[in-house]
């Protein structure tokens, strides 16, 4: 199968938004990667609910730590880290097939140290209205599809 684009949860605490992120990978050709420890079982029937009958055709690898993950990274350059605290927006970026779309945990997203140390790879979905974050499968999903709407020959008939 054609992978798109890689999603990748670091730490993920809430089976349902793995379960709607994995369902919205089925539907965008997205490998998931989730990265441990997980706030969950992948058995969770709230995984299995949330991600419907489409968690069979999800492409997904579970890694028990970020060297794990990061082990597997080709090019690091293509790896993109969403957070509140970056200053560029994600639109301003142009993604490309394969790229990496990081998130971090449901409460306190991706730790400083990974936004320190990646500044020029992170980016935020900006929020007009008083809020502090969207959801993580609405945001993750908001990404996936700007990515998708960004490269038009994505999305031409098989």
């Amino acid at each position: 199968m054609t992978t798109f684009f890689n999603v990748v949860l670091i730490e993920p605490e809430i089976p349902q938004n793995t379960g709607n992120i994995g369902r919205t990978c089925v539907s965008a050709k997205c490998h998931l990667h989730l990265v441990g420890p997980l706030g969950f079982e992948i058995t969770d029937s709230r995984l299995k609910r949330a991600g419907l009958d489409y968690w069979p055709h999800l492409h997904w690898t579970q890694y028990s730590d970020w060297d794990q993950w990061w082990s597997q990274v080709p090019d690091p350059s293509r790896v993109f880290f969403f957070s509140t605290k970056a200053s560029a927006a994600y639109f301003e970026h142009q993604f490309q097939p394969g790229d990496w779309l990081v998130f971090g945990r449901e409460t306190r997203g991706l730790d400083p140290e990974v936004l320190q140390r990646f500044a020029g790879q992170t980016l935020r979905i900006p929020m007009p209205g008083p809020v502090r974050s969207l959801n993580l499968a609405t945001a993750a999903a908001v990404v996936v599809y700007e990515g998708l709407r960004q490269n038009p020959q994505l999305l031409s008939p098989p």
